[in-house]
């Protein structure tokens, strides 16, 4: 378990009050795995926690803007403060201070070697499983500030307490568990305050969102670019360089992502057939789906599916 004595000075709730201008040097912000380290394609289901002071050789307490293309961070500061960045807003905080920070949002912070913090990385595809759950808005960041002594807080803290040590002594094997504690904690940061009516978010981090909202509902359907476009009532060039711009990828390989990921929930968390699950992402011909998904992954669904249930067998006992 994280051992650990809070040294906190006061603060006050704050919801995240800036917007999300200044992305025209997007290209130029590193994109994390976690810090320090290059990004990579996360398994289905990935869950990280650290603290921030595991890293303290690579940053020393600078912790440069950056942002992670494929997963939400919760970051809880138990002792100490300093400053924090989410895209071109800066806080003087201290603990306690959590917040969610979506991905490809930047975000950096700049604390003493005193202060430490809980952080909770979180894959995409496990958030939007718990976006119905929580009282809180996972599309857009939130920060927040308060008072050690307030109940609610020490709800927080005991929370965050009790995933780190889940992490710490189970690992991945309590997936349950870590997820229920990571929405109560999602839940409790809106009535803390995030649940406040945000800005509104640049234009091209808008066609973003919803661009992969869109991508949501209708990548079963297999539908053109050009149907999203119309949908969104813009332009091929804007809806790219969006795509481009916050995702990293064209809207086609935007698409392909979406289907690839689909396949891989239902590969790993049923048991209907290779066949089945090919026709449910869009593929009519099973061998097509197959040579996609080699294509991307390296390896055939049914290997896949079962060198992942070797390597986690609670999640099922499925006949590749």
């Amino acid at each position: 378990m994280l051992r650990r004595r809070r040294n906190c000075s006061h603060g006050q709730r704050r919801q995240f009050a800036g917007t999300f201008s200044g992305m025209s040097q997007k290209n130029e912000i590193p994109n994390f795995f976690v810090y320090g380290e290059p990004s990579r394609v996360l398994d289905v289901g990935f869950l990280h926690v650290e603290t921030v002071m595991d890293r303290k050789t690579l940053h020393f307490g600078h912790v440069a803007s950056h942002k992670h293309p494929s997963m939400g961070q919760i970051t809880y500061w138990f002792k100490g403060g300093g400053h924090y960045r989410i895209e071109d807003s800066t806080w003087n905080f201290s603990a306690p201070t959590i917040s969610f920070v979506p991905s490809n949002i930047i975000h950096g912070f700049d604390v003493d070697d005193q202060s430490d913090a809980i952080v909770v990385s979180v894959s995409d595809d496990t958030l939007k499983a718990l976006a119905l759950q929580v009282d809180l808005s996972l599309d857009t960041p939130t920060f927040l500030t308060g008072r050690p002594e307030d109940p609610s807080w020490k709800r927080v803290d005991a929370l965050l307490e009790m995933v780190s040590a889940e992490y710490t002594d189970r690992g991945g094997q309590s997936e349950k568990v870590m997820l229920g504690l990571i929405g109560v904690v999602l839940s409790l940061m809106g009535r803390l305050g995030g649940s406040v009516a945000l800005p509104a978010a640049s234009p091209t981090l808008a066609l973003a969102l919803s661009l992969r909202s869109a991508v949501d509902r209708h990548y079963r359907s297999d539908w053109p670019v050009g149907r999203y476009v119309e949908l969104l009532a813009t332009t091929p060039h804007l809806l790219d360089k969006a795509a481009r711009e916050i995702f990293g990828l064209t809207v086609k390989e935007l698409l392909l992502e979406r289907r690839l990921l689909e396949a891989k929930r239902l590969l790993m968390f049923t048991i209907r057939s290779i066949e089945d699950i090919g026709r449910e992402v869009g593929f009519e011909d099973p061998a097509y789906f197959s040579r996609f998904f080699r294509k991307r992954i390296g390896e055939a669904p049914a290997a896949w599916r079962r060198r992942n249930l070797e390597r986690n067998p609670t999640d099922g006992n499925v006949e590749a």
